[in-house]
């Protein structure tokens, strides 16, 4: 398309989701509080295993990790979207928005690879317990967790660069409440085919891949499971591994159907109910699961309202 004649945009406007002001104010209170919870529940996630010296192993590194994401996954895109429902009219710079778009992807690519790698984890901890502690040593934990951060953050790299070389002459309405691949092709008036298609292929080598190397760690948990004598031991090793498969059930089912498809088949207004169970829930998602359903962790949590409440009496008898 010829873009010498048009004018440039230089910024976007987010529909995010439309209705009458009451739909869009309560959506607003029901994003606003999931999201506080998921950030309050991942920073005491975090907290808990920075001061508790008997959760400082490689399990909780990797859930301190997951839960440090979550925290800057889920504010990539949520302030925007909380936005949307207060405002009709809430613009991004073209710039702001390939810089949301990078970050974006760079932390869903981290969280993938972080989850392969906890899955991985977990099939060594029950399938060569009598290794475990050579093979997922302090220094191999700290070197998978920082491959993570930084395979996830080159993964998207080129696609990024790629689209900030598009131009964009209008309209500038993004059909979504952050920048996601899809809309922001549908608005470019350049030839985006190349970086479509390496957009989706990055996209998919990554989930796929993670989601297979993930899976077949827990396939060969279940066979290890299913090869104990006791009952007592196949379900307190299963319970072991409940709460991650259940974040890993709800993310990978949620951005594979987003992501894992032709650019054609997209549908917007799916698209954006979508991403918010990959955007929103899924963040909270991991504290509540892991809390609830771990003793450690509820044991450490304990523990620190203990000393809490130790200090506050103390304060007390000094006052």
């Amino acid at each position: 398309m010829n873009v010498a004649n048009q004018t440039r945009v230089t910024e976007f406007i987010f529909l995010g989701f439309s209705g009458v002001l009451y739909l869009r104010l309560a959506l607003f209170v029901i994003f606003l509080t999931v999201y506080l919870l998921s950030l309050m529940g991942n920073t005491l996630i975090i907290f808990i295993v920075l001061t508790d010296s008997t959760l400082q192993t490689p399990m909780y590194i990797f859930l301190g990790n997951l839960s440090f994401l979550e925290i800057w996954y889920t504010t990539a895109t949520v302030p925007k979207l909380l936005a949307t429902c207060l405002s009709q009219v809430v613009t991004i710079s073209v710039s702001g928005c390939i810089t949301q778009y990078y970050f974006f992807f760079s932390l869903g690519a981290t969280e993938c690879i972080l989850l392969a790698v906890m899955a991985y984890d977990r099939y060594l901890a029950i399938c060569s317990p009598l290794r475990y502690s050579f093979l997922m040593r302090l220094q191999v934990c700290l070197q998978f967790s920082a491959g993570s951060w930084i395979g996830g953050f080159i993964a998207p790299l080129l696609p990024t660069i790629l689209i900030s070389y598009l131009n964009f002459c209008g309209p500038q309405k993004i059909n979504h409440f952050f920048c996601d691949s899809d809309p922001i092709f549908k608005l470019s008036c350049s030839d985006t085919f190349l970086v479509e298609a390496l957009g989706y292929t990055c996209s998919s080598v990554v989930i796929l891949s993670s989601f297979l190397l993930t899976m077949s760690s827990y396939g060969n948990i279940v066979v290890t499971i299913i090869k104990l004598s006791s009952r007592e031991a196949r379900k307190k090793t299963f319970s072991t591994c409940a709460s991650h498969l259940t974040v890993v059930t709800i993310y990978y089912g949620t951005i594979i159907f987003a992501y894992v498809r032709p650019p054609a088949k997209y549908n917007f207004t799916m698209g954006k109910v979508i991403s918010v169970f990959y955007c929103v829930v899924t963040p909270l998602v991991n504290p509540l699961v892991y809390t609830l359903r771990n003793k450690d962790v509820k044991k450490a949590f304990r523990k620190v309202l203990a000393r809490k409440r130790l200090l506050s009496a103390r304060h007390m008898q000094n006052i």
